[in-house]
């Protein structure tokens, strides 16, 4: 006999639809095939499945048998197809009835004992059965995912044999409501770090909190030791907690790149990513022989720290580039082209010079001027044009660390952040409900050219005042466009609806580094 389970295949980060056919009567010897461009893993389902089934007391198909995941010109992947294929064979048998399967997106990896295990993708399968107007047998992880998918049943299964009692109406299995997701608001946790730990530094502290409130990219330029990794790594807790759509991003990218998001207490947060400076360009970019994201793309809606930026591969950095201005990166290979969204807040660090002591107080540098020129050239033009914000951070003696004070919490700089992030939120929920997911602006740093145009308005005299200094410091047309963007979050933080002559000045202020012949 013939039937079809639905199932999906992952295409970077989205699903596309997949029917798992199965002929189960054909004339011959016992043979089970699976075909459909499947990868080894797929091919493997063979032996988990009749495992399975074996081990649940199901019947197993005797003669030869032929699974087809149609279509055939979409590659398939790893071990999301055992569920639905088991489901095929037992409705080829008449075991469960075939038109009940047909409301259903089905995934899901089986053990040999007839456990089924979490996949990839629960988020984009879910997103698939809403176009399709189907519900979603998922494992039990995976359904937790996708419960935060609005407009969809999620049916979570444990075993195959609770799944097939679902079916035949045996076992009653209640729909995840999004409300009851295992993920939730972070309200109670207090963080384990704080910026009140960091003493001094007040322009760098400053420097941050603007580029937060704006999602502006930030670039940190100081000796060892000056602090910088210690600020970064407390710009996590400052982030606003991102909006269940913005979840649903994040947890979707996630998710199809094969990392569990329920591991991390199952916290409705923005990501932190911190790769390594010797991280490949397919880590930091994305792609493989079949495209998944890379950490640009695991940043999104959240912050990318590159710690001793000149140390990256210049390829790599410069491929950064068109994300940095297009907030998604694409990747094409043999296998095919995807998009994957990547609107990320970039927040790198630098030492001066090779050394580290260009301009130290208490160290003297032994880099030469052409040592020092190498050094800096190896972040090009084009790169700091995008990063919005360049500050250095000068190291404090021992006097200043034993004696300062310690700054503001924590809490206090993320409450003027969230006021600033909710003015720029009632600003652009107009267009925004105009616009595609894709196209909204979320954030002063995201703001189209018609956008600055619009809210950041200067009078004759601040237009006079940034044109010269766009000709001393040589900044580009591109750099123009983010003094502005920069000063209108910095009159967000103030509170007022007009950019003013000092909100402009600072905003120049953090762009004056990328044409200096020396930081200090």
């Amino acid at each position: 006999m013939f039937s079809t389970v639905y199932s999906g295949a992952l295409q970077g980060v989205e699903a596309v639809s997949v029917q798992v056919e199965v002929k189960s009567d054909l004339p011959g010897d016992f043979r089970f095939q699976i075909v459909g461009l499947p990868d080894a893993a797929v091919k493997e389902a063979s032996d988990r499945v009749l495992a399975a089934l074996s081990n649940c007391r199901l019947p197993s198909p005797n003669n030869r048998t032929v699974v087809n995941l149609a279509p055939g010109n979409i590659r398939k992947e790893g071990p999301m197809y055992d569920l639905p294929i088991a489901l095929a064979l037992l409705a080829a048998q008449g075991v469960v009835p075939r038109e009940r399967l047909n409301g259903f997106i089905v995934a899901g990896e089986l053990g040999l004992n007839g456990d089924v295990r979490a996949v990839r993708g629960g988020v984009s399968l879910a997103l698939l059965a809403l176009r399709e107007h189907r519900s979603v047998v998922l494992p039990r992880q995976s359904a937790e995912e996708a419960a935060l998918v609005e407009g969809v049943q999620v049916f979570p299964v444990n075993s195959l044999r609770e799944c097939v009692d679902f079916f035949l109406g045996v076992v009653k299995i209640e729909a995840l409501a999004s409300s009851g997701s295992a993920f939730r608001r972070n309200t109670s946790r207090v963080p384990e770090v704080d910026f009140s730990e960091v003493k001094g530094q007040q322009q760098v502290r400053r420097a941050v909190e603007v580029a937060v409130a704006g999602g502006h990219n930030l670039l940190m330029i100081g000796s060892p030791g000056s602090g910088k990794s210690m600020i970064a790594k407390r710009i996590s807790t400052i982030l606003p907690e991102p909006s269940l759509e913005e979840f649903l991003e994040i947890l979707g990218i996630h998710s199809a790149a094969g990392i569990t998001l329920s591991d991390e207490h199952c916290t409705i947060r923005r990501p932190f990513r911190s790769p390594h400076h010797t991280i490949s360009d397919v880590g930091l970019i994305g792609g493989g022989s079949i495209p998944g994201p890379g950490e640009i793309s695991l940043a999104h809606n959240g912050v990318l720290f590159l710690d001793e930026f000149p140390e990256f591969k210049r390829s790599a950095l410069e491929v950064m580039r068109q994300p940095l201005e297009d907030g998604e990166v694409s990747i094409s290979r043999a296998a095919g082209k995807i998009t994957i969204p990547s609107r990320f807040m970039l927040v790198a660090a630098m030492n001066p010079c090779p050394c580290g002591y260009l301009g130290d107080k208490q160290h003297k540098c032994a880099c030469t001027p052409v040592q020092v020129q190498r050094y800096r050239a190896r972040i090009s033009g084009p790169l700091l044009d995008r990063i919005d914000i360049h500050v250095e951070a000068p190291t404090l003696s021992i006097d200043e660390l034993r004696t300062a004070a310690p700054g503001e919490s924590s809490a206090v700089m993320r409450e003027r952040i969230l006021v600033a992030r909710e003015r720029q939120r009632e600003r652009f929920d107009g267009e925004n409900a105009e616009a595609g997911s894709a196209a909204k602006t979320r954030c002063n740093a995201r703001m189209s050219s018609r956008q600055i145009r619009r809210y950041c308005e200067l009078d004759d005299s601040q237009g006079l005042i940034l044109q010269r200094a766009m000709e001393q410091l040589g900044l580009s047309a591109r750099a123009y466009d983010r003094v502005l963007k920069v000063a209108r979050t910095i009159a967000d933080i103030a509170g007022t609806e007009r950019i003013a002559t000092e909100h402009l000045l600072e905003a120049i202020h953090y762009r004056s580094l990328d044409r200096r012949v020396s930081y200090f």
